[in-house]
């Protein structure tokens, strides 16, 4: 059985469908991506995942166990960073370690061992305003890693960001992910970056929304592709996704 399971899940308001019969599937270590247009309901489906909401049909599980509208298992950040100005860096990404209750000593602690590795050494004791927009996302993304390691569900998390900016952060996640392990799915309208950062992507589209296609890039990928270079956004097997995900989505 996979990780996590979004199980035939659907969701409506008002007698409005908002998704129908969505299945998704994400295996542990795995990054994918969820794609497609506004208002398909994608943020919907997340604050099912998260807990946030309860489904009208279906269940999501992890590691078999159903938690569907349990809270606590997965972290979720969405679009802006959100990061509390009067706070400190360090005071910020450890928030949610104080929330259970973890002093505030020992949640600094804990936060900053994790600071290298999240590229904001020297950053701990700054304000947010003081921080470039990639720092923030760094900072917003360990905040998420401390909340949950075990999933992480990210609403656009590169989407704020300037073109040269984002790439420097696709570079630096795809390192994280491989270094942490951690188990992550998020939202994109960006094909060229679901493509980039993505195992798997899910087509999701119509009204209500529903899941279309799925394209696993996983094997395609580790036929001598390096992620993190240029070469790959360039390549023939990228372009090929490309226009394979265009005719999925049209």
């Amino acid at each position: 059985m996979s990780y996590f399971i979004a199980d035939h899940v659907a969701k409506s308001y008002d007698g409005r469908q908002i998704i129908e019969d969505i299945t998704i599937q994400v295996e542990k270590g795995e990054l994918v991506a969820l794609l497609g247009v506004s208002g398909i309901g994608k943020t919907t489906l997340f604050n099912i995942l998260s807990g946030l909401e309860t489904p009208d049909e279906g269940q999501v599980l992890l590691k078999g166990e159903v938690v569907t509208s349990q809270t606590g298992y997965a972290s979720y950040m969405q679009q802006k960073d959100l990061l509390l100005p009067y706070k400190k860096v360090i005071d910020n990404v450890s928030l949610p370690l104080i929330l259970k209750d973890i002093s505030k000593k020992q949640a600094r602690e804990q936060a900053q061992i994790h600071f290298e590795h999240f590229g904001l050494k020297g950053m701990e004791y700054k304000y947010p305003h003081q921080l470039s927009g990639g720092m923030r996302q760094r900072a917003a993304l360990l905040r998420s890693y401390l909340f949950s390691s075990k999933l992480m569900l990210l609403d656009e998390p590169f989407s704020a960001l300037d073109a040269i900016t984002k790439h420097q952060i696709h570079d630096w996640y795809l390192e994280i992910v491989e270094q942490m392990q951690t188990t992550s799915l998020f939202i994109t309208h960006d094909i060229d970056e679901a493509i980039l950062l993505a195992d798997k992507i899910y087509i999701m589209s119509g009204i209500p929304g529903r899941i279309t296609k799925v394209f696993d890039l996983k094997s395609g990928k580790h036929q001598g592709c390096k992620l993190t270079t240029n070469d790959f956004t360039t390549s023939e097997q990228f372009i090929t996704y490309k226009k394979q995900i265009l005719q999925a989505i049209q």
